[in-house]
């Protein structure tokens, strides 16, 4: 008879799937059989896998497509071990003021048989057994905590779907939250290049801060956390730009309302065009090199935003390149898109206390961007896995 693990295996995985269900004959089946394949190779006992912008970037025709997306994810082999789950998915983009495209995926290996999840208005776990799907409007599902962030935080956006889900669990006596979260992105190279720190960056802080806070206020008893999802962190474009361009000469486009519309550096020496920025547009003469080299790790010094929260969130070592923007042709899986500049979005961070749930085994937790070769859509799925005891 096998022994009793001391330890639970956790996977937990962030993934932004809006490019996906815009093509899912290709893209979505390339994104199921990379994603499979890690779960099979690191065999978790618990799975949780954090989505953001579920049904797609145009949701009203591509929502259809979640549903056949769940189904087969619940009947491919390589879950069938896996005979516990909760599935949420907040899919009701008619509720304006509650939509948040997140979706929470939680699977458990049949070995695991003491588990249960919070149920936040009776106040009390309840055991996790067979697998459901809550879908569609979830506002009246209890065994999650769900918010919209308010529109203040964004006052140059007039609408989004930006918000976290809360969950709460207990394995094996162990209790945890894991949240999934999605902050607002730069919606201007030119302006999120014009201060240090953007604009936007300053945006995300104070959203962060006040969902921090929230944690830290509300009525529930404190526990460990992971937060997980598209933070959207961007790197320090405004000091970036100033590396990438030394000695370049600037030239401006001016457009409606003389606003600055594109901006073109050249090297002084030859005339080359080194760097071009548009509201949309973010193109280096050696693109996909420049950000990829060495796995990305002389960018490490412009990924600034994460230390406005070092104090209360922590993070494993970062070995690998900008998670976004990658190109959503199926043949160009390891090209970055010209759109963005290249960033590391999508990130799995935690609170200090959740270290004391780490099985000590000497090894370092696995934390790693899969699919490199491998179109999975603008974003790149990102896993950490970890043994709690």
């Amino acid at each position: 008879m096998a022994t009793q693990r001391p330890y639970t295996k956790v996977l937990l995985v962030t993934a932004n799937v809006g490019s996906i269900f815009e093509d899912p004959e290709k893209m979505l089946k390339m994104w199921l059989a990379e994603f499979l394949a890690t779960v099979k190779r690191l065999e978790p006992d618990f799975l949780a896998v954090h989505c953001q912008e579920v049904g797609g970037k145009n949701y009203e025709e591509s929502m259809q497509h979640v549903n056949q997306f769940i189904k087969t994810l619940l009947a491919s082999d390589g879950m069938q071990s896996f005979d516990k789950a909760r599935i949420f998915l907040d899919e009701d983009f008619t509720a304006v003021d509650k939509f948040t495209a997140l979706g929470n995926l939680y699977f458990i290996r049949d070995t695991v048989t003491n588990i249960h999840i919070w149920d936040y208005e009776g106040l009390e776990f309840v055991p996790v057994v067979g697998k459901e799907v809550l879908s569609g409007n979830i506002e009246g599902v209890t065994i999650k905590e769900k918010a919209k962030f308010p529109q203040e935080f964004f006052p140059d956006f007039k609408w989004s779907r930006k918000g976290f889900i809360r969950t709460r669990w207990n394995i094996c006596n162990t209790i945890f939250d894991l949240i999934n979260i999605h902050l607002f992105h730069d919606a201007s190279n030119i302006i999120a290049m014009e201060t240090s720190p953007s604009v936007y960056s300053e945006n995300r802080r104070r959203t962060l801060i006040h969902t921090l806070k929230r944690f830290e206020t509300d009525d529930y008893t404190k526990h460990p956390f992971f937060l997980f999802g598209d933070f959207n962190f961007r790197l320090d474009t405004h000091d970036l730009i100033k590396k990438l361009t030394d000695k370049a000469i600037a030239q401006q486009t001016l457009g409606k309302k003389n606003e600055v519309s594109k901006i073109m550096y050249t090297a002084n020496d030859n005339g080359k065009v080194v760097l071009t920025i548009g509201k949309k547009d973010f193109d280096h003469m050696n693109h996909n090199n420049v950000f990829s080299n060495n796995n990305g790790q002389w960018l490490l010094k412009y990924d600034r935003e994460p230390s406005a929260y070092k104090d209360c969130l922590s993070e494993h070592e970062i070995m690998f390149p900008p998670s976004y923007p990658f190109s959503e042709d199926v043949s160009e899986g390891a090209s970055y898109m010209k759109t963005r500049c290249p960033a590391y979005c999508d990130r799995i961070m935690f609170t200090d206390s959740t270290k004391d749930l780490l099985y000590d085994d000497g090894q370092t937790p696995e934390y790693n961007m899969i699919g490199s070769n491998v179109c999975m859509g603008d974003h790149k799925v990102h896993v950490n896995l970890m043994c709690l005891c």
